[in-house]
């Protein structure tokens, strides 16, 4: 698959069950960008980048940033998500695990990308 556009905006996500964790709370099951509603039909492939960057990639001993990077520590990272929409669109979504500020505890949601379909795939299925 490849590029289509970049997009970078923050988008407001829905679950049909709760998230067990706040954290970590998996592929939402819809997405709200610019007014419109896109329900998530297939999660095509999950991945994720516990880094720590910056200040933070040095405030902890080697042997135990290697652990968190292989499993995450709190509010650094990001876990990404390449969906199919109902509408026959693809997205790479992704929750950035940083705090939004000290008042505001929870990371926040991002539409990264829109990725055209392989070729020879005929794209997913819409419906």
């Amino acid at each position: 698959m490849q590029p289509i556009r970049f997009i970078g905006e923050r988008i407001e996500v829905r679950f049909e069950t709760r998230p067990r964790l706040e954290k970590r709370p998996g592929c939402p099951s819809s997405f709200a960008w610019r007014g419109t509603a896109y329900a998530v039909v297939d999660l095509l492939s999950e991945w994720h980048d516990y880094e720590r960057r910056g200040r933070a990639a040095h405030s902890m001993r080697p042997s135990h940033a290697a652990a968190a990077e292989r499993r995450g520590s709190w509010g650094v990272g990001r876990d990404y998500y390449r969906v199919a929409t109902r509408c026959g669109r693809i997205f790479d979504l992704y929750y950035d695990r940083a705090p939004g500020s000290a008042l505001e505890r929870k990371g926040e949601w991002f539409l990264l990308r829109e990725m055209a379909p392989a070729k020879g795939s005929g794209g997913p299925e819409r419906g």
